[in-house]
């Protein structure tokens, strides 16, 4: 899994026992899998259709760094199916993994439309072949 994205937890994102409020962990990772399919599929109009069970395993303080990591599970004929992670980039223990967020790519009336992706590609590998 890669680690595209780091997030500084500061006083604003934490929850009545000043620890990480999860919900702002869940925001965090609903845009990393959103920037992520958006780059995967060259499309700026994607949206969230699913995310799975959610297992919180530890948290985050103020002043800790969390990573969020994303990988592609499985290509579907107009969605990207990712799974993510979330660690603390200091303790490197898991905060939270989520198995499946289902990502859907959208033609411009918004309806679900084919994307013709079936592989990961990066964007270093594109401009290469340009």
């Amino acid at each position: 899994m890669r680690f595209h994205t780091r997030k500084w937890v500061k006083s604003e994102d934490l929850n009545s026992s000043g620890t990480l409020f999860g919900g702002r962990l869940l925001s965090w990772i609903d845009e990393e899998a959103i920037l992520y399919s958006i780059i995967q599929l060259e499309n700026k109009k994607v949206v969230t259709k699913y995310i799975s069970e959610i297992n919180f395993m530890s948290t985050a303080h103020s002043g800790d760094i969390v990573e969020i990591g994303i990988e592609v599970v499985k290509f579907g004929t107009s969605s990207l199916t990712l799974r993510c992670e979330a660690r603390n980039k200091m303790t490197r223990e898991t905060i939270v993994t989520v198995d499946q967020v289902i990502v859907v790519n959208l033609d411009a009336d918004g309806k679900p439309t084919p994307h013709g992706k079936t592989r990961v590609e990066f964007v270093k590998d594109r401009l290469e072949k340009a």
